[in-house]
């Protein structure tokens, strides 16, 4: 299967997921067996798969053919080449590939000039006044190539303006950019694209990066601590003729292999066909294809089957001329098949596990609330049989016991309420320390010593400062919910033991996640400016900000996701014992309507039965489509779960 008929299944996978999530929602809501907070995070959770993204960035040097694997790659049946790809350097700016249902076909383009603002680029791509935004003629192959030429543009400006916007001046181009004859420096127009096209797999979530080379790379810092680092996956190419030069190797180490996720990493070992001399056989050249792959695994120190050995160019032809023996020595498939086979599973598989974890989780309240309901319901039932021919008497005391019962259980909700109110006051405490209050306090002080500080070491102080403080305030939110997490079980057993109620021990949770990305930030800002030798110029000085603005963005990011599953948790951990609580008090009202109606008139009794067993096997009947949602949900989701899984959370089946 190829990458593009894997996506196109992956799409209706998901978009068969979504119709079974949304079928669970409507079913909880008509049979009201929901609540507000249940409904809030099926909502969030069909948002969230309505929205899924799947990143490929494509990382290299300039003329290593990266613009190129992409036309190959996706843009082959539109007979040509759309990105820029020719000799030199193509792609100057770093470019995203995408289409959303409400865009119109466009290429947006960020002026470099905006390196001056403090925003980044993510933010910028919320104030269009700042973009230049040109049509696309998706009818016309060569208007759509005309268009797409422009991020290829570049502007001279002067050695000091360059520093300014953040590049590295090098005389003889080694380390940075090398001026020219005149004096002036060649820097890109642009600083970022944005390509909004109407391709089929962009239609169906896909995001492809095509990234500039190392010069540009090193000085736009949300490429380093945003763009590349949440990639689903990274290709990064090399030529086969030269195989891992230095500048290579900076950015692997710098910008590739650091990413935080280590799935989907790959070498391409591009422009194989500059072995095609027909001068060798081709036993030859794969032998000297093989050696190069050796030579690039030790150097990069990766697995030899991570490496793949392509010609982007050749495979283009091959498909525009519907050359299948072409397309088969280029080497093309084989790279499209890894990406089919390995990343999309592997997406599938997260998408997969937070879905049924999330569902799964709220079935289970469902049920609970119906098993009380039959339990509610089959307890009256009995009552009521224990009525037939008794006199008076015992009707009243069968009323009387119901008062007492009715009583302790609200002797035991002050307890409640008290605990409610305490768990009020610890949960506003511990949204206060991942808050956006706390962490706008934080950044503005950071920015506010920064500005205060005129050497590049008191920059870098302030941006440990700044990380420490963020991690003291998730060490004191991790207490919080440690206090709360013992004082709910506490409560949950309580009721329990003394009113009989089917409450299974809290989930626990815990921000060590959020604390490991904010440690993998530092480390990749720590990693970029620790050099004392690259912070004594001017350019540097003015990056660190820059860098320290895009990574309070990112930390803005972590914190939000952060909120949004803490606030999650806060609601799923009291839920069932509400529910609970709840349905117990309506059971007990219940309980005691149906003594008090059967004492005024004894020919009620009969007809209170009727109405129990019918409400008796409605709820049955409810719990049975229960389990069927379930059941439709895994299936949508193509569960690997074992069959001891499945048993362990199947609903309690009806006796």
């Amino acid at each position: 299967m190829t990458l593009a008929e894997q996506f196109s299944a992956y799409s209706r996978w998901r978009n068969e997921a979504i119709d079974a999530v949304l079928k669970l929602r409507n079913w909880l809501n008509i049979n009201d067996v929901s609540d507000a907070q249940a409904d809030q995070r099926l909502q969030y959770l069909i948002e969230r798969l309505r929205a899924d993204k799947l990143t490929v960035a494509f990382v290299a040097e300039f003329s290593r053919g990266k613009s190129e694997l992409i036309n190959a790659i996706f843009f082959a049946a539109y007979g040509g080449r759309i990105l820029p790809s020719s000799a030199g350097r193509t792609t100057m700016c770093p470019t995203e590939l995408q289409w959303t249902p409400d865009a119109t076909p466009e290429l947006r383009l960020l002026p470099i000039g905006t390196r001056a603002r403090t925003e980044p680029v993510s933010e910028l791509k919320l104030l269009p006044e700042y973009w230049t935004v040109e049509p696309l003629d998706t009818e016309s192959p060569a208007k759509l190539q005309a268009t797409l030429a422009r991020v290829s543009e570049v502007s001279k400006v002067t050695e000091e303006d360059a520093a300014d916007l953040g590049f590295r001046i090098d005389p003889n181009g080694e380390t940075g950019l090398k001026p020219g004859a005149d004096g002036l420096v060649e820097v890109p127009k642009w600083r970022h694209a944005v390509i909004h096209f109407p391709h089929p797999l962009l239609e169906q979530g896909l995001v492809v990066l095509d990234t500039p080379g190392l010069n540009a790379i090193g000085a736009e810092p949300e490429l380093t601590l945003s763009l590349l680092p949440n990639a689903h996956a990274v290709l990064f190419i090399l030529a086969a003729d030269t195989g891992v030069t230095l500048s290579d190797m900076t950015v692997w180490r710098d910008f590739v292999s650091t990413g935080a996720r280590e799935k989907g990493r790959l070498v391409v070992l591009n422009k194989i066909d500059g072995l095609w001399d027909g001068l060798r056989d081709e036993a030859s050249i794969n032998n000297e294809i093989d050696r190069q792959i050796v030579s690039v695994s030790e150097t990069l120190e990766i697995g030899r089957g991570l490496i793949f050995p392509v010609s982007a160019q050749k495979g283009l032809v091959a498909r525009v001329n519907r050359d299948q023996n072409l397309l088969e020595k280029s080497r093309l498939l084989t790279l499209e098949r890894v990406l089919s086979e390995d990343l999309l599973p592997s997406k599938q598989e997260i998408i997969r596990d937070n879905t049924l974890g999330e569902t799964r989780d709220l079935i289970h309240q469902a049920d609970v609330l119906l098993q009380a309901r039959l339990t509610g319901v089959r307890e009256q039932l009995k009552e009521l049989d224990s009525l037939h021919g008794k006199n008076r008497g015992v009707v009243e005391y069968m009323m009387y016991k119901i008062r007492v019962e009715k009583d302790e259980f609200e002797q035991g909700l002050k307890k409640y309420y008290a605990v409610r109110s305490v768990f009020t006051g610890l949960s506003n405490q511990l949204l206060s320390h991942l808050g956006m209050d706390t962490l706008r306090t934080e950044t503005r002080k950071t920015r506010d010593a920064m500005l205060g500080s005129r050497f590049s070491f008191g920059l870098r102080e302030a941006m440990k400062d700044f990380f420490q403080r963020m991690r003291a305030h998730i060490g004191e939110a991790e207490s919080d919910i440690s206090e709360i997490y013992r004082m709910l079980d506490a409560m949950y057993k309580r009721f329990s033991v003394e009113h009989g109620l089917k409450l299974t021990p809290p989930e626990k949770f815990s921000v060590q996640r959020c604390e490991a990305e904010l440690n993998h930030l530092e480390s990749v800002c720590h990693r970029h400016l620790g050099n004392p030798l690259m912070l004594v110029t001017t350019e540097k000085h003015v990056l660190m900000k820059k860098f320290f603005e895009t990574a309070a963005v990112q930390v803005r990011r972590i914190f939000e996701a952060v909120n949004h599953d803490v606030e999650q948790w806060l609601r799923a951990v009291m839920a069932p014992l509400e529910i609970q609580v709840r349905e117990y008090q309506l059971q007990l009202k219940r309980r005691l309507e149906s003594v008090r109606r059967i004492h005024q008139a004894t020919d009620t009794l009969e007809n209170r039965v009727e109405e129990l067993k019918q409400s008796e096997n409605s709820t049955e009947a409810l719990v049975g489509e229960l389990i069927e949602l379930q059941g439709n949900i895994r299936r949508a989701l193509n569960s690997s779960a074992t069959q001891n899984e499945e048993n362990d959370t199947r609903l309690v089946s009806v006796a």
